[in-house]
């Protein structure tokens, strides 16, 4: 949700800012000309400067969020040895199961995600198969490839590994051609 009105913040600050911008060197080149009242411009001034608080509160969350860190992304898994820090990046992860899964006969095109909890890590796997084997033993294989190719290379727990089957590839159907 925040991530929505941040961009609607935007939109309103970048259109603000492009107005002011325009009706500014329009007034300076004298392409529009003005002559004002008294009246007119305290309201004026009273509409610049509430124009100009809320471009600044809104000047003041977009520095906000440029400078935080989102601490929801984990980049990497850290671990402690004996000898040291070990970091592995998330996207190594989702190779390592790229690679077990794509052992398995059967599967064609596979993405991976990867989600740390305590318990592990939680892999999910979305792949398409040929249809020439059976989809239950075709994606208990993945899951046992992917288990433990990833614990046995990274020493990192899995919890759990989901298969997900998007698809079946159709064989290409070749139309005799008479002539």
């Amino acid at each position: 949700m925040a991530k929505i009105v941040d961009r609607l913040l935007l939109f309103i600050y970048s259109l603000s800012i492009g107005v002011i911008s325009v009706v500014a060197i329009l007034l300076l080149s004298g392409v529009i000309p003005y002559e004002l009242t008294h009246a007119q411009e305290q309201r004026l001034f009273l509409i610049a400067i509430i124009t100009a608080a809320v471009l600044f509160l809104i000047s003041i969350r977009f520095f906000y969020i440029s400078i935080r860190r989102d601490r929801t992304v984990m980049h990497s898994i850290d671990q402690r040895t004996e000898f040291g820090d070990i970091q592995i990046s998330v996207e190594t992860i989702e190779n390592l199961c790229l690679k077990a899964a794509s052992r398995v006969r059967g599967i064609k095109d596979l993405k991976s995600r990867i989600k740390v909890s305590q318990a592990g890590l939680e892999i999910a796997i979305r792949a398409v198969v040929d249809g020439e084997e059976s989809i239950p033993a075709l994606t208990t294989d993945v899951q046992k490839q992917v288990h433990d190719f990833v614990e046995d290379t990274t020493g990192i727990p899995v919890s759990s590994v989901s298969v997900y089957i998007a698809n079946v590839v159709q064989a290409p159907s070749f139309k005799s051609r008479v002539e």
